[in-house]
């Protein structure tokens, strides 16, 4: 009611099939398709006849030359011609508001000093600096993250290769190490490799966002899993590894978790991998026909016997 009161927004009663066609001779012409303004209000304009039984959309009355400008925190200062910009829908015929109206309006009710979202959305700020300046409002500090492209060098998506947190949870990644990992992908710390969630929210500040696109390597996380678990006390590691131990179909009492745990976390990546160590004290190791038929030869038989001797006088 604000905007239209100061004349920011007003009425379009402009179809979507002429909006279509618009758009298709804007495109045959080489141009960028756009809103033509044919129901924005001018000094001196007489706009069309309302047409009867039509609903208006609501547009958002975008300044006319000049530059938005910002100073984003990871890409510098960025300007954007007002000229590139059209008219935007803020509001359906049925009254349900759109996107980037209601983006403004959500930052504005909790007070949002700081927007950190991903590059695709750049297009989207200029659109929204207009209007939180329409409105009589500072707009927020925006900090525009590169995406984080796949091992492949793709762009990460729901489609392609996707994996929900709680997967990584269930092949054994310790929460911290995860935090971890991931805030290393856009960000540092001088050298810094390996850091607790405690360190990282002291640490963590606007001003070290890297500004390249950085890949996401499950080999890099299991390192870092790796370092998480190693450093864990042993007695936080055997609950952590107690049930998937108990996934193995092995029951171990807490003392013997507490030892092994002592014994193999060293050499192990991941709580699912150390189960498995620990789970063969249990069930012992079965070798394969294959492994055994290849190394269980009539030569080795006498060193094994001797072996075997050893380890029971140990």
């Amino acid at each position: 009611a604000d905007l239209i009161a100061t004349g920011h927004v007003y009425p379009c009663y402009t179809s979507v099939a002429e909006l279509d066609a618009l758009r298709e001779r804007q495109m045959a012409n080489k141009e960028k398709p756009r809103y033509d303004g044919t129901w924005r209000p001018e000094t001196g304009k007489t706009l069309p006849a309302i047409p009867e039984g039509v609903k208006p959309v609501l547009r958002f009355k975008n300044p006319i030359g000049g530059v938005v400008a910002w100073d984003d925190k990871v890409k510098g200062r960025i300007e954007i011609s007002n000229d590139e910009l059209d008219d935007l829908v803020i509001a359906r015929p049925d009254g349900t508001p759109t996107y980037n109206f209601c983006v403004v309006v959500d930052d504005l009710d909790m007070d949002i000093t700081h927007v950190i979202r991903g590059d695709d959305h750049v297009n989207n700020t200029p659109r929204q600096i207009n209007i939180f300046k329409a409105l009589g409002k500072e707009p927020p500090v925006y900090a525009h993250l590169p995406t984080v492209l796949n091992e492949q060098g793709e762009k990460m998506s729901k489609r392609n290769g996707a994996k929900a947190v709680t997967a990584y949870r269930d092949e054994g990644y310790l929460p911290d190490a995860m935090v971890n990992y991931l805030a290393r992908l856009g960000w540092s710390h001088g050298d810094d490799e390996i850091f607790s969630r405690a360190q990282f929210l002291q640490w963590f500040n606007l001003d070290h966002l890297g500004k390249s696109a950085a890949q996401f390597d499950e080999a890099k996380l299991r390192w870092v899993n790796a370092q998480h678990l190693k450093a864990l006390p042993d007695q936080q590691l055997a609950s952590l590894v107690a049930p998937f131990v108990q996934q193995q179909g092995v029951s171990m009492d807490a003392d013997r978790t507490l030892k092994a745990c002592a014994l193999f976390k060293d050499r192990c990546s991941t709580l699912v991998e150390l189960a498995g160590w620990i789970a063969l004290i249990e069930k012992g190791a079965v070798a394969s026909p294959e492994d055994m038929a290849t190394h269980v030869t009539a030569a080795v038989q006498p060193a094994l016997a001797t072996l075997a001797q050893a380890l029971s006088d140990c």
